[in-house]
């Protein structure tokens, strides 16, 4: 009986002993680029100065990334609108993998503004503390992209910031351009430094459990400057009469694959859902221009 319990306890050690070596692996195979002008501290890319308790990245950084600014409470990046000029919009499956996935179309799409970053924890605590929001779980780092909303609730919060959720086709329009790129920033180069994906389970990094700050990949911005349009955290978009399902676009801090962060990629889920790996930007309907002065002039 006790030589049971030592082979027992050698296999327990030696299990252990493998589980760690596994685990050390994974952390040194993990990208330091996915953490672009950020410093990786475990599974999480934290400003310096900061250290990770329990997930989170804590206390004042001593700099932050371009185009973010300091904070008691870290990195925020201060967000904006784009103005997205319209145009006619070719949906279809120009990439050889879209096909079977998307429904080709052409729609005219009307100039708009849409967020340049995804909506962040800081923001919707805003409108929590407004009363305009539900009260959700937050990690409590306010630059941190905002995960686990339902379509209800990511409606309500541009609603109170004067917007609504973009449509598909803007979305759409947003990431892909005229021409349909491939990536909201071209053809090829899905890489780590790009965009937060492929960190829970490679290739960019390991056992991730939630998105990372919003607007700290400016490489992997579209044309207009729009940040995270693939990855970080998937968005959702208006629902479209008759739709039954929700549908979110984008890709997120979880897609293993590339192909996750193609301008068309898409996913229906019910419009109830809450996921770490669902979020939001949002839209405005753009003012109109101006006339020309000489087109207002009388006779």
């Amino acid at each position: 009986m006790k030589r049971w319990f030592k082979l027992v306890g050698f296999a327990a050690v030696a299990v252990g002993s493998i589980a760690a070596v596994v685990a050390r692996a994974r952390h040194d195979a993990a990208d330091p680029a996915r953490c672009a002008g950020l410093v990786a501290i475990f599974d999480r890319c934290c400003a310096p100065g900061q250290t990770v308790v329990s997930g989170r990245c804590t206390g004042r950084p001593s700099s932050c990334p371009p185009g973010l600014d300091v904070t008691a409470s870290g990195c925020v990046g201060e967000q904006r609108r784009v103005f997205v000029a319209g145009g006619l919009l070719h949906a279809g499956a120009g990439d050889w993998e879209a096909e079977g996935r998307v429904r080709p179309h052409d729609a005219t799409i009307a100039s708009f503004e849409l967020d340049v970053l995804e909506t962040t924890e800081g923001a919707y605590a805003a409108c929590v503390a407004a009363g305009r929001c539900r009260e959700l779980s937050l990690s409590g780092e306010p630059g941190r992209a905002l995960g686990g909303v339902t379509r209800s609730e990511a409606e309500a919060f541009c609603a109170f910031v004067g917007g609504r959720l973009p449509t598909e086709d803007e979305w759409t329009f947003a990431a892909g351009g005229p021409k349909a790129r491939r990536y909201p920033w071209g053809e090829t180069g899905a890489v780590c430094r790009r965009g937060v994906w492929g960190i829970v389970s490679g290739p960019c990094g390991f056992a991730s459990t939630g998105p990372e700050l919003a607007g700290a990949h400016p490489d992997g911005a579209s044309a207009e400057g729009v940040q995270d349009l693939s990855g970080n955290v998937a968005e959702w978009v208006a629902a479209q009469p008759g739709e039954k399902e929700g549908v979110v676009r984008g890709g997120s801090f979880a897609s293993e694959l590339a192909t996750d962060l193609r301008t068309w990629q898409r996913r229906s889920v019910p419009p109830a859902s809450r996921s770490a790996e669902m979020g939001f930007r949002c839209a405005y309907d753009a003012p109109l221009e101006p006339q020309p002065r000489d087109s207002l002039a009388g006779p």
